[in-house]
């Protein structure tokens, strides 16, 4: 049973594919208030879920922090209204 709740690998070097991989993973499981507690939007288990702890611990294994990876998605957001597009 421990294998099965076993974190995630987090490899090194970390690869393109990877922090795409990890990207994707801290934004659709990133914590959402709720009356009893922090779960994950996507899981609804206690936050962090495995993969938002694999997602933080590749993206600080690559060097890069929360803040580049929120400042990126909002260059991401701006190019996407700038040509009329929603998410």
């Amino acid at each position: 049973m421990s294998a099965v709740l076993a974190d995630f690998p987090v490899l090194v070097p970390v690869t393109d594919e990877d922090l795409a991989l990890a990207a994707l993973a801290v934004r659709v499981h990133a914590p959402e208030p709720w009356p009893h507690g922090l779960l994950c939007r996507s899981e609804r288990v206690p936050y962090p879920c495995r993969l938002a702890r694999w997602g933080h611990g590749t993206l600080e294994a690559a060097g890069l922090t929360a803040e580049q990876l929120a400042g990126d998605q909002r260059e991401t957001e701006d190019r996407s209204e700038a040509r009329g597009q929603t998410r």
